[in-house]
């Protein structure tokens, strides 16, 4: 079964773990590209704050099959 996941600030992503959604949380881009090398392979959704898909920008537009989408800070 696949998985969702968010990187991003914490106060960003927090109510997303009430949904099942696994946290990566990332204060800045270092942390959001940390979370990135630490995605399971199973996540076929990934949820990310602005200052994150700033940081992954070039990791994102190569993401294959992985759906994403930048969610409001």
């Amino acid at each position: 079964m696949s998985r969702v996941a968010a990187i991003g600030e914490l106060e960003a992503v927090d109510g997303y773990g009430l949904a099942g959604v696994e946290l990566l949380p990332a204060a800045d881009g270092s942390a959001a590209r940390e979370a990135w090398a630490a995605l399971a392979p199973d996540v076929a959704l990934l949820l990310v704050t602005p200052t994150a898909a700033e940081a992954l920008a070039e990791r994102l537009a190569d993401a294959g099959d992985l759906l994403w989408v930048v969610i409001p800070a």
